[in-house]
């Protein structure tokens, strides 16, 4: 996908992608944001063109490349090593768009980012999606799926949750749900997200 007015090239197609453009649609101009696990840019591009302040960390070197080009400004970095440099509440938002599940200690880093950033935004694939509870119950293995398409022995998932897990945690750690939001590939899940959607979204901070 191209951007018609300035020519610079998009790896994937984001009308595709509904939780990047929920995101790209909540966060206004002028908000500081730090997206951790920035991939090739897609998200950021978006809320660059809109005013946003946004930054990135990412360790995958070829996607560093890929956003250098689009004209992002982009740390090299691995979340899992932490975000000590970061001042408390030195952001607006922290994202983490499908990024959490692959990190080693994930409730680790969503305490961190509550520090560092005023709201947090995570994004993760629901594990409990009908699709994938039978393909676990017929064939007695660990699914492949379009939204998980790895085996188990070259995934870089280390974690695989449910929107129900994800709530247990934030209800354990008292921590704040601001806006909660589900999805397939194709649009917003209103019913049964928890066995319908592929996606969850949440928007958190930290408790009083």
């Amino acid at each position: 996908m191209v951007d018609p007015k300035n020519g610079n090239h998009l790896d994937i197609d984001v009308s595709e992608r509904p939780d990047i453009l929920y995101i790209e649609k909540m966060i206004q101009s002028g908000k500081r944001v730090l997206d951790l696990g920035c991939g090739n840019g897609e998200l950021m591009y978006l809320l660059k063109k809109k005013g946003v302040r946004v930054q990135g960390i990412e360790k995958d070197d070829e996607c560093i490349i890929r956003c250098v080009k689009k004209g992002l400004y982009v740390h090299h970095g691995d979340i899992d090593d932490g975000l000590a440099h970061h001042l408390d509440q030195s952001f607006d938002y922290i994202i983490l768009n499908q990024t959490i599940q692959q990190t080693l200690n994930p409730g680790d880093i969503i305490r961190e980012c509550l520090r560092i950033g005023k709201q947090v935004i995570v994004v993760f694939p629901n594990f409990s999606h009908w699709q994938i509870r039978m393909s676990v119950l017929f064939s007695g293995r660990t699914p492949v799926t379009k939204l998980m398409p790895f085996h188990w022995y070259d995934t870089p998932n280390l974690h695989f949750l449910s929107s129900q897990d994800f709530e247990n945690f934030l209800e354990k750690d008292k921590i704040k749900v601001i806006h909660r939001s589900f999805f397939n590939e194709k649009r917003e899940i209103k019913i049964l997200p928890n066995l319908f959607a592929t996606l969850a979204l949440f928007v958190v901070q930290a408790g009083n």
